[in-house]
């Protein structure tokens, strides 16, 4: 049987924290927290080494780095979320130009794609935000794939839409979506004021330097 987005010529695939949503300081807000809680600072390397990290692997490395033997991984993981939920609740913080790159690749009659590390619970605060219909598949940290760098999110993504990966383009902002992505056989949008040496397509500032040219140049289709 078809795929119900056979349709598409070509999709683009969001990373959300960081990508789409202003997410982070949110995070870092609810681990700084839960930090203090325990007499423990947070760094800015911590908070870097966080950055693509689905919750549990992100609670394990606070563990680790503060030395937390012995304590509760989930239930401190279910505080931290619970804290970004409240925060959700009040609206998300979309990213400059994210929405309007949303309705851009729309138009352009590309699939869109949301492949996250964040569990479905907070990320149905952003699908309820964007309104029915704005992506067309939708992969998530609890979705049961191996997290990124390994590439099974995007390789589950590519497949749901029924698309080859070389006709996909990822955004992403961390150097183990990056990797993911590739992995799996995406180009890749790199964002961000300053990159890994991970070698993305391309690399940009910011998603509204992202134009539906170039990518549609990434997977070889014509701008129509």
């Amino acid at each position: 049987m078809a795929s119900p987005c056979a349709r598409f010529s070509g999709a683009v695939l969001f990373d959300l924290d960081g990508t789409l949503i202003d997410s982070e300081p949110v995070w870092a807000a609810a681990n700084g927290r839960l930090a203090r809680s325990r007499q423990a600072s947070m760094t800015e390397e911590i908070l870097r080494n966080l950055s693509g990290l689905d919750s549990t692997l992100a609670m394990r490395y606070l563990h680790e780095q503060f030395g937390w033997v012995g304590l509760d991984v989930a239930g401190d993981v279910a505080w931290v979320e619970n804290q970004v939920r409240q925060r959700y609740a009040r609206g998300v913080n979309w990213l400059p130009g994210a929405r309007r790159l949303l309705a851009k690749v729309r138009a352009e009659g590309l699939a869109i794609g949301l492949v996250t590390s964040t569990y479905r619970t907070l990320v149905s605060y952003v699908l309820r935000e964007a309104g029915p219909g704005c992506f067309d598949v939708v992969v998530c940290g609890d979705d049961g794939c191996a997290p990124k760098p390994d590439p099974e999110p995007y390789r589950w993504a590519v497949e749901r839409l029924g698309l080859p990966a070389s006709a996909c383009v990822a955004v992403e902002d961390s150097r183990r979506g990056v990797e993911s992505a590739r992995a799996a056989g995406c180009k890749v949008i790199q964002i961000g004021a300053s990159w890994s040496a991970v070698a993305a397509d391309r690399r940009v500032a910011a998603l509204r330097d992202i134009s539906a040219a170039q990518v549609r140049g990434l997977i070889g289709v014509a701008v129509s």
